[in-house]
């Protein structure tokens, strides 16, 4: 093994893992330097402080452009698969938490974009070992994914839904009571379906606030239904995951073991005595 290869994996040990001290230390220099990066940016948002402390932010704000540049091609050159890395979720926000500085060269303003490195940190989960809530994640993702068929049929049901009464509304209201067109009435139903209620718009006819009382009834199922129904596919998964355990648990009992066994020879689960 040559002194480059392993100098490239001593590095690679330290960006992409955790269970050393220097590892820990480095991903913990990189969210305070993520945190002071997204915190420079909402500071410069404010005109007051910007117009004292703009020039200082300027230059803060490239420095860690640079330095989160240099760590991506660090990423680049220790990483096993470049192109999974790349593609890999982190991957993506990495490259998309430096580029707004380098567009803002020639579009003024996108650098705001550079709130996105928040999602960097992230990687505080990994930092702490909270591989638990990295499992419940996955638990929530599938229950979503399993739902999905069920909640874009709804979605695509309230759609309609507002389509249609947007349009009565039209009708029922009129011009002059501010129903200019069908996509405003449309508006207004998205609006008050989604107990949003702005009150830019709004039914002054007996027939219309009538409408108007519906669509408010009717708003509380665009919350109640969609987490119903994912609420049903975690009950279902967790059933699923409880009756593999309990099979595991049968087979255990029923298959003869030594007295010193601890675990089970067929499914390998540790065995209760």
């Amino acid at each position: 093994m040559t002194p480059r290869t392993t100098f490239k994996q001593r590095l690679a040990h330290i960006i992409f893992d955790y269970d050393t001290f220097s590892a820990r230390l480095f991903d913990l220099l990189l969210i305070a330097a993520i945190l002071m990066s997204v915190l420079i940016v909402m500071l410069d948002s404010v005109a007051g402080i910007h117009s004292a402390y703009g020039d200082v932010f300027y230059v803060l704000e490239w420095t860690f452009t640079i330095l989160f540049t240099v760590e991506y091609f660090m990423r680049q050159y220790v990483a096993k698969d470049r192109l999974r890395y790349t593609t890999s979720f982190f991957g993506v926000i990495d490259l998309l938490s430096i580029l707004p500085t380098y567009f803002s060269i020639f579009f003024p303003g996108t650098q705001y974009l550079l709130v996105i490195r928040f999602f960097r940190v992230l990687r505080v989960f990994r930092l702490l070992k909270l591989v638990k809530f990295v499992k419940e994640g996955e638990f929530v993702k599938a229950s979503i994914i399993a739902s999905a068929r069920k909640i874009v049929f709804f979605l695509f049901f309230i759609l309609v839904t507002v389509c249609i009464i947007g349009a009565l509304m039209y009708l029922i209201e009129g011009e002059e009571n501010g129903f200019h067109n069908i996509p405003e009435g449309v508006y207004w139903a998205i609006v008050t379906i989604t107990t949003v209620g702005y009150g830019d718009i709004y039914p002054q006819t007996i027939v219309g606030r009538a409408l108007a009382a519906f669509l408010m009834i009717m708003g509380y199922s665009v919350i109640a239904v969609p987490t119903g129904i994912v609420s049903a596919e975690m009950a279902a998964i967790k059933d699923k995951v409880n009756t593999d355990l309990s099979m595991h648990a049968s087979c255990c009992e029923s298959i003869p073991h030594d007295d010193n066994a601890k675990f089970c020879k067929e499914c390998g689960r540790p065995l209760s005595r």
